[in-house]
């Protein structure tokens, strides 16, 4: 579990496929982690359908829940008036 949680919290909101391939957990054992992580509150979870070529996939987004990720480096766009 933790390094499920550090995953998100490194990259953000993410495919639990994506995090299963990162880590070198399988799929089931990220789905039941991200269960349990969900249901303490620390990640946000919900079922989500892509259609690859015509064909329903589906999967988990999660992302961690209240954290916002820091600003990327650089200028800013400046207030058009």
């Amino acid at each position: 579990m933790p390094e499920i949680l550090k995953y998100l919290k490194q990259h953000g909101e993410r495919l639990d496929s994506d995090i299963s391939k990162a880590t070198g957990l399988s799929l089931e054992k990220v789905r039941s982690g991200v269960q349990a992580l969900t249901a303490t509150g620390e990640i946000i979870m919900c079922k989500l359908t892509r259609f690859e070529e015509g064909k329903p996939v589906e999967g988990w987004l999660c992302r961690v829940s209240g954290y916002i990720p820091p600003a990327a480096p650089g200028r800013k766009a400046k207030a058009r008036v």
